[in-house]
């Protein structure tokens, strides 16, 4: 249920933190989206005589080739010696970078490079003087698994559809909300189905805007790595046809994407009950579900999803253009149209006011994907500065587009003033990288609801920067991030259910608090720290990169959503393409 305002507590790991893979294959769970400004404590200083030293590292392997390192929190310079743990052969030695305070942690803290080590293998890093050590893999195929159950995440979050055990393991499950009988809102007695699509995060709902970032995000990675997903399966019902597992997802959200266009062009806000269900199974929570308003924000971003997907399924292509043109011209007819929730509705809200870059996306799709002088003209109207997506913020996904795709549409002029900004704000990135104590590209205004989504989508858009430039900067930036979310942060936790040493285990997913399995279903990620903390749960910090406990109380941090999963998907791929 994103943006909305709402246990054992989350620990750093002290002294060793084992960094082996759990290849679990099932997938997860999602969670909220908010824009609440970070509390800022003031950091305490470090007193290096009683410091408590705690060793952080990616929980879940390296790549051979891949930048790697641990970070250690302290306030001096530290020696280290790394072990192999089969033959307790010591392959490695040296000092730490110096210290670095990083306040938004409220800690300073040291970087140990470990990245001449390449070999597959199981490793052990020891400080000098002392029995603190955290272990490490390296593995040819480190991100494979987290891969493909981060995506099949989506099919355990499938709306309308019984989960096998085939498929689903121990998380089966009866079907949920078939929605055949869904009713306006406005006038109760229109009713038609809207069947499909993923569940949005911990609650049941469906929500247009935030299925359209979390679709376009896993098109993207479609056509981005597309011999990647060629043959590749995950063990969902459609593994058996002639299509890419990813296509086969995807055309699950985008068959219920279609339903909620009504005849006008116009683009319901969403389907969901009037109130947030209790923590039921699926199939347990049958409250009457409603198409909830309409508005400029629904209309733009079905648009753009519609003119993607037009590229992506040829023999649905005249479709799903006509879907979009048709949802474009009602929002150029209906250009500032707000959507605010009902006095009687409470669920998500998605609300949006400012549609600049909704509509400077949709043309960006549309453009490419019909060459119309319109589109062009309105790319060049609405086109501003770049930024990283998120469901309010949908300027930086036109830039992916026009960057991958504009060559034939654009000038090269064009090409090249818009290549020039994008790697810009990318520069920004890498140089918070490097200014940060835990080597990280979050900055003060990234810890808002969904902070580890924020990670994510940074690492898509460094991963773009590399692909143009194949510049080492914007790549080593991207897997910096990739480490932060599985375990190099200041929390201790990898923040994806069913990997790492110690990932959540009690995320705000209605699934996975009210089934009969210990374990969450596997291959979320957890919507990570802020210092909101909107939920009134009990913290054990309020500093922006710590403010984060494992509680199914804690929907402000430890929900998932599918708009945070997407780019976890995106970047994972990248990884596994990109070295």
């Amino acid at each position: 249920m994103n943006n909305n305002t709402r246990t054992p507590s989350g620990h750093p790991i002290k002294l060793a933190t084992a960094a082996t893979a759990i290849a679990l294959l099932v997938a997860g769970c999602t969670g909220g989206d908010g824009t609440q400004t970070p509390h800022i404590v003031s950091p305490t200083p470090v007193d290096s005589a009683n410091e408590t030293v705690s060793l952080y590292t990616n929980q879940v392997g390296f790549l051979p080739a891949q930048k790697k390192e641990v970070v250690v929190t302290t306030g001096k310079v530290q020696g280290f010696e790394v072990t192999r743990t089969d033959t307790n052969q010591v392959v490695l030695t040296g000092e730490s970078s110096q210290p670095q305070m990083w306040p938004l942690a409220g800690e300073s803290a040291v970087f140990i490079d470990v990245s001449p080590l390449t070999e597959a293998g199981q490793y052990r890093l020891t400080l000098n003087g002392s029995d603190h050590s955290v272990s490490f893999s390296i593995r040819d195929n480190a991100y494979s698994d987290i891969h493909d159950a981060a995506i099949k995440a989506y099919y355990f979050n499938r709306a309308s559809f019984a989960l096998d055990p085939a498929y689903a393991g121990s998380w089966q499950r009866p079907a949920g909300h078939p929605d055949d009988l869904a009713a306006e809102l406005d006038n109760p007695s229109a009713v038609r189905a809207s069947a499909k699509g993923w569940y949005d995060a911990g609650d049941y709902n469906k929500y247009t805007v935030n299925s359209g970032i979390s679709t376009y995000t896993l098109l993207r990675a479609y056509m981005d790595f597309r011999d990647f997903y060629a043959d590749r399966k995950w063990n969902i019902p459609e593994s058996t046809n002639l299509q890419p597992d990813m296509l086969d997802e995807i055309l699950w959200n985008l068959d219920w994407m279609m339903t909620m266009q009504d005849n006008d062009g116009s683009v319901f806000h969403k389907l969901t009950t009037l109130n947030f269900a209790p923590d039921v199974m699926p199939h347990e929570a049958n409250e009457q579900r409603y198409f909830v308003g309409k508005g400029t924000a629904a209309a733009l971003n079905f648009a753009a999803v519609m003119a993607t997907a037009a590229r992506v399924f040829p023999a649905s292509a005249n479709t799903y253009q006509a879907a979009a043109e048709r949802a474009w011209q009602w929002a150029v007819q209906h250009p500032n149209m707000p959507y605010r929730n009902p006095e009687n509705v409470s669920t998500g809200e998605y609300g949006d006011s400012q549609f600049a870059d909704e509509f400077a996306w949709a043309a960006s799709e549309l453009l490419m994907t019909t060459g119309k002088s319109e589109y062009y003209d309105a790319v060049n109207t609405h086109l501003g500065a770049p930024s990283t997506p998120n469901w309010g913020g949908t300027m930086g996904l036109a830039y992916l587009s026009l960057l991958k795709e504009g060559q034939s549409r654009l000038s090269a002029n064009q090409i090249n003033t818009i290549q020039a900004d994008f790697l810009a704000y990318a520069d920004q990135l890498v140089a918070t990288d490097a200014a940060s104590g835990f080597h990280v590209a979050m900055r003060e205004n990234d810890f808002v609801w969904g902070s580890n989504g924020v990670a994510m989508n940074h690492g898509m858009i460094l991963a773009t920067a590399y692909m143009l430039t194949q510049s080492e900067k914007y790549r080593t930036t991207m897997s910096h991030l990739v480490d932060y979310v599985l375990g190099k942060n200041p929390t201790g936790y990898s923040f994806v259910t069913g990997f790492g040493d110690k990932p959540p285990r009690f995320i705000h997913h209605r699934q996975s608090q009210a089934d009969t399995v210990a374990d969450p279903v596997p291959g979320f990620i957890a919507g990570g720290p802020h210092s909101g903390q909107q939920d009134g749960c009990d913290y054990s910090s309020d500093l922006p990169a710590k403010s984060y406990v494992d509680d199914w109380c804690s929907y402000a941090s430890n929900e998932i959503a599918i708009n945070w999963n997407a780019p976890l998907v995106y970047t994972l791929a990248a990884m596994n393409n990109l070295y």
